[in-house]
């Protein structure tokens, strides 16, 4: 059984850097069978998160076909992959386009993870967009039984991972004047 991944955005107040509250619209994804299994497991996994009242403001299924959470990775991007058909009968190449949510720091990073995740594929295959994508985070659904715990505990460490922080170096060079 494949999939389904639906895109849930969810309204609440949030604490800005300043100290201030702001009122923000947030997309999440989760895993689950239906509108309704989508509509509880978000609220179960933003209970978690969100200590006061949020509200979810649109449901709908989301157009991934693949997600893979990457080590030391904090943002989500949406790859746009074409694979390439040779269709016998018309004599003409065909191609399908299907959209995988790849975690990375940068999209240069995303499109390196996209070429990994793609290696085993025998088809012939291109990749003519890569993007940042909205989404906060991402809910699979694990039923709990054994075997499926460790796939959890890998896939919630890959996706918690913080990158490593690198020190920021300008090279550009501006003369600054003071102001009189």
């Amino acid at each position: 059984m494949s999939t389904i991944w639906y895109e849930c955005k969810v309204k609440y107040r949030k604490t800005d850097e300043t100290g201030g509250q702001k009122i923000t619209t947030e997309p999440y994804l989760v895993d689950a069978l239906s509108y309704t299994e989508a509509e509880s497991r978000i609220n179960e996994e933003m209970s978690a998160y969100i200590s006061e009242e949020f509200k979810i403001t649109n449901i709908k299924v989301a157009n991934y076909a693949e997600i893979h959470p990457f080590e030391n990775a904090d943002r989500w991007f949406r790859s746009k992959v074409s694979l390439l058909a040779y269709d016998e009968e018309s004599g003409k190449e065909r191609k399908t386009n299907m959209y995988l949510l790849v975690q990375a720091n940068d999209v240069k990073e995303a499109y390196d993870n996209t070429v990994g995740v793609m290696k085993g594929t025998m088809g012939d295959y291109t990749i003519p967009a890569v993007s940042e994508s909205p989404i906060m985070d991402v809910f699979p659904y694990f039923s709990g039984e054994e075997g499926e715990t460790e796939q959890l505990e890998r896939f919630n460490a890959l996706k918690a991972s913080k990158p490593e922080s690198a020190e920021i170096v300008d090279h550009m060079e501006f003369e600054t004047e003071m102001a009189e």
